[in-house]
């Protein structure tokens, strides 16, 4: 079993300077596997990744979420950044190994792309597909409702969420020094990202897909 995220960055194009997000962007795929095996671009703003180890995906999917959501935004006064992200994340088997991920296959890679093309349809910008349909419809259920938040982070919610996902042991006295702000800052910051119900989807998210990978 692997799990692949097929993402696409939502008015990307409005960026004049695409380096913003594109360089972090494949600075973090870098860090997880090489390219183009196991990830690659596409026509500037698609991509996709294939994680080893499906428990980690949504772990991420939420990291490259922060990513994107704390580009600096067009106009200054706009807390919010320009860009956003639409993904899919397929968790199943692998059938073909090609010299590239696009020549990959098998279920994992059928399963995020039927996802993908049904994400503007449903009208959420995160969503899975697994062979487990009871699991796929109470995680979209979660990931629907975290949507409502992660949608709207502020780019100094993104910061801050992209720390807490990397350090996920750091105390919030540690994340106000690397912020340079203060612990109450960081607890203000901590309460608008929802960072608690966040962490509390990626969990049941982990708790709920152990089982069928053993």
């Amino acid at each position: 079993m692997i799990a692949v995220i097929t993402g696409d960055i939502i008015a990307s194009r409005k960026i004049v300077s695409q380096e913003k997000w594109l360089v972090p962007l494949k600075n973090l795929l870098s860090s997880w596997g090489e390219r183009p095996k196991e990830w690659e671009l596409d026509r500037g703003d698609n991509f996709q990744v294939e994680i080893n180890n499906p428990e980690e995906a949504l772990k991420k999917a939420f990291e490259i979420k922060a990513l994107i959501k704390k580009v600096t935004p067009l106009l200054e006064r706009k807390k919010i950044s320009t860009i956003d992200i639409r993904m899919s994340i397929g968790i199943g088997g692998k059938t073909y190994w090609g010299e590239t991920i696009k020549e990959n296959n098998g279920p994992a890679y059928i399963y995020t792309g039927e996802k993908f093309d049904v994400l503007k349809k449903e009208n959420v910008t995160i969503g899975i597909k697994t062979p487990w349909q009871d699991f796929d419809e109470e995680i979209n259920l979660y990931l629907k409702l975290a949507g409502t938040f992660m949608d709207k982070w502020s780019v100094s919610s993104a910061e801050l969420v992209e720390i807490v996902l990397k350090k996920p042991n750091a105390t919030q006295e540690e994340i106000g020094s690397q912020l340079g702000i203060k612990q109450s800052g960081v607890s203000g910051r901590w309460t608008r990202a929802h960072i608690d119900k966040l962490l509390e989807v990626e969990k049941m998210f982990r708790k709920k897909i152990i089982p069928f990978l053993q």
